[in-house]
């Protein structure tokens, strides 16, 4: 019996958690887009690990008798994974701040919390 698309985003988190990937976000498409009902983004702290991290992703999803196809494995920048409904985005941390796709989609990135204006930028807002 094939996975569900929520199965197969269970699946992906627990290979990134094994391939110490950070700032794992997992984005509900369902009604926003045709492209997928899931995205996952994820950053590695270099090209190595995002190539190698996307490698296992491909491995244990062919496992389980998906088909997914991989792009940019081979600069290990931004690699994504597209296993049809579940598209997986695995970023170098500065390439991913610079495309920002978290904004895109309009949910915040786990590796920029949101920064509270401290107490002059305030009182100087208030003047």
């Amino acid at each position: 019996m094939p996975l569900d698309p929520a199965q197969v985003v269970e699946l992906v988190e627990t290979i990134l958690e094994d391939s110490k990937a950070e700032d794992v976000l997992v984005i509900d498409l369902a009604g926003k887009s045709s492209i997928a009902e899931y995205m996952v983004i994820a950053s590695g702290r270099s090209s190595r690990q995002v190539a190698s991290a996307a490698e296992h992703i491909v491995e244990k999803l062919k496992a389980v008798g998906l088909l997914p196809s991989i792009e940019g494995k081979a600069a290990g920048d931004w690699v994504l994974v597209d296993a049809g409904d579940v598209v997986v985005h695995l970023f170098r941390p500065e390439v991913r701040a610079f495309y920002n796709l978290e904004k895109m989609w309009g949910v915040a990135n786990p590796a920029r919390p949101p920064v509270a204006p401290d107490a002059a930028a305030q009182a100087a807002f208030m003047a």
